[in-house]
């Protein structure tokens, strides 16, 4: 008997369900940075303290560009499904080693080499996500790409959310001691625990016909490489101003406790906003990218970054508030559901079938290692080196230029007759 296939909501459901839950795995790591600091990277000094918890969490990224290779090539032969189920298992043993472990006054640097070896794991993981899920989303309903895939970042800032009500929760109802010696785990179990829901769902998914008809190629990464080399890279430059924004708002807890000396609650509240905006507004925003156009909306939005980045951080220092806090949190928020609400599509509509799994994956984890994972630990560094506590916006304004000239990059592309272009994507 041949099974009923799913619908286009169950499709989202349980796709996105597994990305939520692997992105929340990621984030909680960020918004409790300050108590694995303590746990885990003791040092001397507080700013060496944070810039190891911080390299960490970059240096893992290193690994990424890896586990998209080989994940994405694995979705791309055998199927986006099997690539999603194989995801959602490996952030959950690199989840369970940061769950566990015991910290630095316990075993010594066995701890922190074991925190590192989890995110590794994991940076693995989320390498491959990316692209199958994007994949899966949007070759289920080709007239509603910008829609679909948008579901793929919407769940992303649903991750951030419940991450930041983890925090703000715990800040308010436990000690100042406890969050710190143990507390800050809770999180991560709860991850864990809830990790076979993902795999449950994702079971019930199937490959779309865009990807069972299509010409399989037996080596998509050599043709990522060596035929669609430009693509990957302006893939690489739309993502960059989206990414740097993502974990600059991961950084606001820790912003506003070391720089802004505010209440720790505070930071994971002007999270929590920051996880709502986008998981509210960047379906909309994808939505709005099929009427609009994914290039007109994109351009306009990093433009935006770029001239208002440095007003929104110098304000907000020199008015040290909450409502300031909220203000810029809100503003950032708010202009990264917008660029990102049509961002998947815009990616997954710069390669072809055959290698769109790979070619996403390479490009988004290559964007996301350079310009993301080191954010936090990039804007310490800045904010040591210049004085300035609005120094978080010199790295936003950057990564706004380079995300510009990619976009204008894609225009010139796609002005080239509908031929070119397909032929362009085949050759590189």
């Amino acid at each position: 008997m041949q099974k009923k296939p799913l619908s286009l909501t169950q499709v989202v459901v349980a796709t996105s369900a597994g990305n939520a839950l692997e992105w929340f795995d990621i984030a909680i790591y960020a918004i409790f940075a300050v108590y694995i600091a303590k746990n885990f990277f003791p040092a001397m000094n507080e700013t060496a303290s944070m810039l190891l918890t911080f390299g960490t969490f970059g240096a893992s990224y290193l690994i990424r560009p890896l586990g998209a290779m080989v994940l994405g090539a694995y979705a791309d032969k055998h199927g986006r499904k099997k690539a999603l189920l194989l995801t959602v298992g490996l952030m959950m043993v690199g989840t369970a080693i940061i769950a566990m472990i015991p910290t630095y006054a316990t075993i010594g640097l066995v701890a922190p080499i074991g925190v590192f070896v989890a995110r590794l794991i994991q940076g693995f993981s989320a390498g491959g996500e990316f692209g199958a899920s994007t994949a899966m989303l949007i070759e289920h309903a080709p007239h509603r790409r910008g829609l679909l895939a948008s579901w793929q970042f919407a769940t992303q800032g649903l991750a951030t959310l419940a991450a930041s009500i983890f925090g703000y929760a715990l800040a308010k109802l436990m000690s100042p001691a406890d969050l710190s010696a143990w507390g800050w785990r809770v999180p991560f179990y709860f991850g864990l625990l809830i990790g076979p829901v993902g795999l449950y769902l994702r079971r019930f998914l199937e490959d779309a016909p865009d990807f069972t008809k299509t010409t399989h190629t037996a080596t998509p990464i050599r043709d990522v490489f060596a035929k669609q080399k430009l693509i990957l890279l302006v893939s690489i430059g739309t993502l960059t101003v989206s990414t740097a924004v993502n974990y600059l708002l991961q950084y606001v807890p820790t912003f506003a406790i070391r720089e802004l000396h505010l209440d720790p609650s505070t930071g994971f509240a002007a999270s929590m906003l920051a996880g709502a905006m986008l998981t509210v507004i960047t379906p909309f925003a994808g939505y709005l990218s099929d009427r609009v156009g994914r290039l007109k909306q994109m351009s306009l939005t990093a433009l935006l970054f770029l001239v208002t980045g440095y007003p929104a951080f110098s304000y907000v220092v020199s008015h040290v508030s909450v409502g300031a806090l909220f203000m810029l949190v809100g503003w950032l928020a708010l202009l990264k559901a917008i660029y990102f609400g049509a961002l998947p599509a815009l990616m997954s509509e710069l390669f072809p079938v055959s290698t769109r799994a790979t070619g996403m994956s390479i490009g988004y984890n290559i964007g996301v290692t350079i310009f993301g994972g080191f954010t936090p630990a990039i804007i310490i560094w800045l904010l040591s080196a210049t004085g300035s506590k609005a120094a978080p916006s010199f790295y936003l304004i950057f990564t706004a230029v380079i995300s510009l000239g990619a976009l204008a990059s894609v225009s010139r592309m796609q002005r080239k007759p509908k031929r070119d272009y397909r032929t362009a994507q085949q050759a590189g």
